[in-house]
């Protein structure tokens, strides 16, 4: 839900659409509660979910640590005040000029997840610590990171080895169970995976120190979601089941689940009609689409609640589509999303939990629109 905050800011502005709104102390709150939570482990903010200055320079205060895409995301932190001992460069596919660049800045925590990325680090960061991460199934979430990033354990084991021969820090490992996690079981299967890494790898003298249970944390949608105090127990008892007492660091990286629901988009309707005269469903076409921040509907993955001034009347379903001359910007038709028939051309329409992934996916000028402007109070 828009808070009273966003929808004052949005009542006495009146800014043009489409623009996102943060409410800060929705942020602040979330970061709390996953301190609460999981009060052991250290929180490495997902730069990439919003780099907006503000969220950063609130965190950095708040004493959170960042996790990093690229060199720029890692000037970003230092700018919000962010010391280098707490920004990781998580990103496993790196240049090698980009590792050497974070490694003059400070940066000594990297991940990877072969030996050629092992091997760049050693040249151009040596003595660096680095983490593995290990590929995972993904099952449970509705945006799944499998596939693209990590190795199999096996390989894991292979590749820190290797980190160690080359005079790095063979220092953990790492895994991401995919984006808006909502099964508090998956975790359970991963760090059984970082285990067996941890068992085999100290049977040969070398000693892990740290598990990066990653990201996953969901924001609601649609959909009510699992607290971030039952995400804390589900974790803290898998790692009692696989550790035992030999706890390793841990560190998690929220990003949707830290900024997804402090942020509403505002959006006006542009057209509304109908393919034939005895069509049934609408096409409601907004100002905002998947060019425009809302790629995350890509698959219809992620379902955005849409509010309106006309809920209270009559709903039927409708085909969701954005502005641009282009057929795949239409963010939901398979499963078409019930807005008010009374809903008319030129309306203001609200995207609730769209403060994660919406401002950095937005096209820089697709048709000549702007990107999503962003206002952060």
């Amino acid at each position: 839900m828009a808070t009273q905050r966003v929808l004052d800011f949005l009542a006495t502005r009146r800014p043009a659409g489409p623009c996102l709104v943060v409410d800060l102390d929705v942020v602040a709150d979330n970061f709390n509660a996953f301190e609460k939570a999981l009060p052991n482990s250290k929180i490495y903010y997902a730069v990439k979910a919003n780099p907006a200055p503000e969220i950063l320079r609130l965190l950095a205060g708040l004493g959170s640590s960042f996790d990093t895409a690229s060199v720029a995301e890692i000037e970003m932190a230092m700018d919000a005040g962010a010391t280098a001992d707490r920004i990781s460069f998580g990103n496993t596919i790196k240049k090698e000029r980009d590792i050497a660049r974070a490694h003059e800045l400070g940066i000594d925590l990297f991940a990877v997840d072969c030996v050629e990325e092992v091997e760049k680090i050693a040249r151009a960061a040596p003595g660096s610590r680095v983490f593995c991460r290990v590929l995972t199934d993904g099952e449970g979430a509705e945006w799944p990171l499998s596939r693209k990033f990590g190795c199999v354990p096996a390989m894991a084991v292979d590749v820190l080895r290797h980190a160690h021969a080359l005079g790095l820090a063979a220092y953990g490992v790492s895994f991401h169970v995919g984006s808006q996690q909502t099964d508090l079981a998956a975790w359970d299967r991963a760090l059984g995976d970082a285990k067996g890494v941890f068992a085999t790898l100290a049977g040969e003298g070398i000693v892990l120190k740290m598990v990066n249970m990653g990201g996953g944390f969901p924001t609601r949608y649609l959909k009510d979601v699992p607290t971030a105090q039952a995400y804390g127990q589900a974790i803290f008892q898998a790692l009692s089941k696989h550790f035992g007492n030999r706890m390793p660091e841990t560190i998690i990286e929220p990003g949707r689940g830290m900024v997804g629901n402090a942020g509403t988009i505002k959006s006006e309707v542009v057209l509304i009609s109908k393919k034939s005269a005895n069509d049934n469903v609408r096409w409601v076409y907004l100002d905002i689409g998947k060019f425009g921040g809302l790629a995350e509907t890509m698959d219809e993955a992620i379902r955005y609640p849409i509010v309106t001034a006309r809920d209270d009347d009559e709903k039927a379903p409708c085909v969701l589509a954005g502005p641009t001359c282009d057929s795949a910007d239409v963010m939901y038709e398979k499963t078409p999303y019930p807005l008010p028939l009374s809903l008319t051309i030129g309306d203001d329409v609200l995207i609730e939990g769209t403060g994660a992934y919406t401002t950095t996916y937005a096209s820089v000028a697709f048709n000549g629109f702007e990107p999503l402007r962003s206002y952060v109070i």
